[in-house]
């Protein structure tokens, strides 16, 4: 009884395995992105910069706070404006790259850049959000000047 259940796990893996490779090609689906990764599939299908923003604002505020002893917020953005949209190869990772100019508490204005990232946000269900403020990149994650967080 057992070896027929085991043939027959075999057999249904199989069959689904057989007609999704068939489907014609889309995003993967959240099943391909648990368990079954056939390889990268994208939408390319990203929200505007002006998406990002609160993301990056309240992050901004968080990191400041908890490792930098600091009480320093944007406050508001300008000039928000897209440099790129997936400037590489079409099977990488799309990637909506943004820039603008946040007013911070101190009193100053940095540019911030940032991208817009299909599948980076938490266990890769959601796009996600990499961003710098030029002069506060802190632990210079993106240094020089926030460089490589441009494309």
């Amino acid at each position: 009884m057992t070896a027929f259940l085991f043939c027959l796990r075999g057999l249904v893996a199989i069959t689904i395995i057989a007609v999704s490779a068939m489907s014609q090609a889309s995003a993967a689906s959240w099943l391909e992105k648990g368990i079954y990764l056939i390889g990268p599939r994208y939408d390319g299908t990203l929200p505007a910069c002006e998406a990002a923003l609160d993301v990056i604002a309240q992050r901004f505020a968080q990191k400041e706070g908890r490792f930098w002893n600091s009480n320093l917020q944007i406050l508001g953005f300008d000039r928000v404006r897209e440099t790129a949209f997936r400037p590489w190869a079409e099977q990488t990772v799309p990637r909506r790259y943004c820039t603008a100019v946040a007013q911070v508490s101190d009193g100053r204005n940095h540019t911030v850049h940032y991208a817009i990232v299909e599948d980076g946000g938490m266990i890769g269900m959601f796009w996600g959000v990499e961003w710098c403020v030029v002069g506060l990149d802190r632990n210079w994650a993106y240094n020089p000047a926030c460089k490589m967080a441009r494309p």
